[in-house]
């Protein structure tokens, strides 16, 4: 398990929940001769404080080589409003268009402790960038 913890090269920690996340460029889900770029991200959510957690929302914003922005909302994660127990995990893998070779992520869970308060955790900025290709 300790050589799984290099996929992950972005990490934000919020009130004791750590998001880590790994992202990779797809070429074949991409079609670059028609201006669309995919990749792909895993994220795992560890929840290191000493309640459970469960995330309710999702907030992310998603900004393009143009400096175009799209902001994206709604319950759960790939369907899910996971509860993460102290010391547990939740992993979940998305995908994400593009139409420019470059660009990036960032955003926030919300999610509600055992005790009812809710507090956002932050999702860290990531680059999607596609390795260069003979034009």
């Amino acid at each position: 398990m300790g050589a799984m913890k290099e996929l992950f090269q972005h990490v934000a920690l919020t009130g004791g929940v750590t998001v880590r996340v790994a992202v990779s460029f797809l070429p074949e889900q991409s079609r670059i001769e028609a201006g669309k770029w995919f990749w792909v991200y895993h994220i795992r959510i560890e929840n290191e404080s000493d309640q459970p957690v469960q995330l309710l929302t999702r907030h992310w914003r998603i900004t393009d080589g143009n400096g175009d922005v799209a902001v994206v909302e709604g319950e759960g994660v790939v369907g899910e409003q996971p509860v993460i127990r102290p010391g547990g995990s939740h992993d979940y893998v998305s995908g994400c268009p593009l139409a420019t070779p470059h660009g990036s992520m960032e955003g926030f869970y919300t999610f509600q402790r055992g005790d009812g308060s809710l507090f956002e955790a932050a999702i860290p900025h990531f680059p999607l960038a596609a390795p260069a290709t003979a034009g």
